[in-house]
């Protein structure tokens, strides 16, 4: 080639070079840095979009289905979200600009004229990978606000959790809540219950807020539950955790209150807790309260109790099963409700230290009746006459356990507890009364009853400081068991002494219940219910609504998911706006027109 050309190609190309580099590069470069790097945000954010704005469980970001219930979208899910939009948008933006630079090399660089258009390439190969450094501070802004994001949320959780397990604890403490199971074999203390869902009947192990949620859970099956009783967790359907027994109505937001009959073989206890029953519901009738039981086996039961007495009959003896407590809902306008669990096992069940172990609800009440049969009082029957023994024998089956060596056994069982079997309240009855009155040493009672105050009476223990039931007291120590009376006193804050008969005054027997559950104060009011009402039996109606079945159902995320997310892509749109709006600003600064 002639030099003169080649000299004058060296020259165009110096000046080619010159203008590249002085006024094309500078402002391709900046355009090249700027389209790369709104692209790369652009890209980042409709991914973020996809992945974060649908509501199904099988999105970009799939939420697994969890085998009971949804942990809280803060504790993981929102971390997996993250991670999803980054391991698509990185790979993508990566291989789109590789793309991108490999054939602007080979369009721009793979003739001669690759000489002169250097500048061109280098500005936009140069810009596109120094949009990396915006796009890695866009992402590391991003990572920041997912952080920001799950520490608030995850603060504002911390406080309703705290908060609300503090408000439970304090109702339960205020309320003096008990749960205890009533089913046989287990009779344990409860904690927290096994909650069944209304939708799917899938079993809540720990419905309380936590992990899973402050105010609320959310099922497998999409329905959303209460996590504490105040926010309704009692309409759910309850377990046991220890055996898996059905548990009542209402368990965690009334107290339940364990209610022993203690007492021998025939000693009258079954008689006595249906007719407690019948003059607790005539009381609740009375005061527009309401009383039912738990299970239809047991109204059934009472139902039949109350056609035998009707009848004249007796009831028949209680199984050597281990009893299924006799659960009813007892509620008392203006005064107070319960859950009563009455315990009346067979009285052999009294007739031994193993047996009388077995009796683990002993170790849950504070409260308890001694059902004393006086003919079963070895003195006492040894004072009767011959006649009048044919006479009770014909009337009455008589127990042959003697009741101190009962409740000896129940006393060394209680004594295992670590308050040593302290009890609040016991009430002793007296059963056969009506038998007892037609024999010399039934009369003797009656004159000390007389002299010592009304049947209903008698607190006794060195407490309480009254002398009602005197009589009865005094009688019982009289006829062999004043060793018993005096260990009654030492273990109980308050002893009461009741007279039962088939004739008792249900208003008598309602406010002895009352006093020994804590229903209603001693001596409270309420008398028969009117005259013409009609005798109705309890039944086993609902004492509460259902929980309705609420949710987004199982093909959904939960609505917190959602919530989540949509406050992680309202953030990431204002810092896409935010740096699209500074990078513009920057650019009008820097190349004013």
């Amino acid at each position: 080639m002639h030099p003169i050309l080649v000299l004058l190609l060296i020259a165009v190309w110096g000046a080619a070079m010159w203008l590249g580099f002085m006024y094309v590069f500078p402002v391709l470069f900046a355009a090249t840095l700027v389209v790369a790097g709104a692209a790369a945000l652009g890209l980042y954010y409709l991914n973020a979009c996809r992945t974060l704005a649908p509501s199904a469980l099988d999105g970009p970001s799939p939420v697994a289905e969890p085998k009971i219930a949804y942990r809280h979208y803060l504790l993981g899910q929102v971390w997996r979200d993250w991670w999803t939009i980054s391991r698509t948008v990185v790979p993508q933006v990566y291989r789109t600009a590789r793309t991108i630079l490999v054939r602007l090399t080979r369009l721009l660089l793979g003739g001669f004229w690759g000489f002169f258009v250097f500048p061109v390439w280098l500005a936009l190969c140069t810009g596109i990978v120094a949009a990396a450094v915006p796009a890695g501070v866009f992402v590391l802004a991003l990572t920041v606000l997912y952080g920001v994001v799950a520490a608030v949320g995850l603060a504002v959780w911390l406080v309703c959790v705290l908060v609300l397990a503090a408000v439970e604890r304090v109702f339960m403490m205020y309320g003096r809540i008990l749960q205890t199971c009533p089913h046989p074999f287990c009779y344990e203390r409860i904690g927290l219950p096994e909650y069944e869902c209304p939708g799917c009947g899938a079993r809540h192990t720990h419905l309380a807020p936590g992990s899973g949620g402050a105010f609320r859970h959310v099922c497998r099956c999409g329905a959303r539950l209460p996590t504490t009783v105040p926010l309704g967790r009692f309409r759910l359907a309850a377990y046991c955790p220890h055996c898996g027994g059905r548990l009542p109505e209402r368990i965690g937001r009334v107290r339940v209150e364990p209610l022993p009959f203690v007492g021998g073989p025939a000693a009258g206890k079954t008689t006595f807790m249906v007719l407690g029953i019948r003059a607790l519901h005539a009381r609740a009738r009375t005061l527009h309260g309401r009383l039912a039981f738990v299970e239809q086996r047991h109204a059934q039961a009472y139902a039949g109790a109350i056609r035998e007495f009707q009848r004249g009959g007796r009831l028949a003896k209680t199984g050597p099963e281990l009893p299924l407590a006799t659960m009813v809902d007892v509620e008392l306008p203006g005064r107070s409700r319960r859950i009563l669990y009455l315990f009346d096992p067979a009285g052999e069940h009294y007739t031994g230290a193993t047996e009388v172990e077995s009796l683990r609800y002993l170790d849950h009440g504070e409260a308890l009746l001694f059902v004393v049969d006086p003919f079963a009082l070895p003195q006492l029957r040894g004072s009767l006459t011959g006649d009048e023994l044919e006479f009770v024998d014909q009337a009455a089956v008589s127990s042959e356990e003697d009741p101190a060596d009962t409740l000896q056994r129940v006393l060394n069982e209680l004594r295992s507890r670590p308050d040593q079997g302290h009890q609040k309240r016991v009430a002793v009855i007296v059963t056969k009364t009506d038998l007892l009155a037609r024999t010399e040493i039934g009369r003797c009672l009656g004159e000390r009853r007389a002299q010592g105050g009304p049947d209903g009476g008698g607190d006794g223990g060195p407490d309480n400081g009254s002398d009602d039931g005197a009589g009865l007291r005094e009688w019982l120590g009289d006829v062999g068991l004043g060793n018993t009376v005096r260990a009654l006193d030492q273990l109980a804050g308050q002893v009461r002494y009741f007279a039962s008969g088939l004739a008792t005054e249900p208003a008598d027997v309602a406010d002895l219940l009352g006093w020994v559950t804590g229903l209603a104060p001693a001596g409270s009011a309420g008398g028969q219910p009117p005259a013409d009402a009609p005798q109705e039996l309890p039944g086993t109606a609902p004492l509460r609504a259902p929980w309705p079945v609420r949710g987004r159902g199982p093909g959904r995320v939960p609505v917190g998911y959602q919530a989540g997310r949509w406050a992680v892509l309202a953030g990431l749109s204002v810092l896409t706006v935010a740096t699209v709006t500074g990078a513009v600003v920057a650019a009008a600064e820097r190349f004013p027109f």
